[in-house]
């Protein structure tokens, strides 16, 4: 799950590769931005700013990730348990990525797949 092609995986395996936030920040995109922004305010109930549309990823060193990803239990928990990943967690599957993984399946499978790939029990 590491090479490029593959995309770049956050600590709960969502792909951020996949994300329009990441995506609009990699292109440097203001129009994508302010696009995301409108979106987001209408589908979850908060507004969103063109300059809350930034993010390099929840496992950057950055400053610069979304708003959420800043208050997100998982990459919290990750960051203090100091997990590249949380397949490599003692306490995989938490509860936390267990209500994450009946959003977003995807996430599930890709630690999955990470899991198997490195032989993870």
């Amino acid at each position: 799950m590491s090479s490029e092609s593959e995309g770049r995986f956050g600590y709960c395996g969502i792909n951020c590769s996949e994300c329009p936030v990441f995506i609009a920040t990699q292109r440097n995109d203001d129009s994508e931005r302010e696009r995301v922004a409108k979106l987001f305010t209408e589908q979850y109930g908060e507004v969103y700013k063109v300059a809350d549309i930034n993010c390099w990823g929840c496992l950057t060193e950055s400053e610069e990730i979304f708003k959420y990803c800043k208050i997100c239990p998982i990459r919290k928990c990750a960051r203090e348990r100091k997990v590249k990943s949380c397949v490599f967690c003692s306490d995989y599957p938490c509860e936390e990525l267990l209500k994450l993984f009946k959003d977003y399946p995807k996430a599930k499978e890709n630690l999955e797949t990470l899991r198997r790939k490195r032989n993870v029990t």
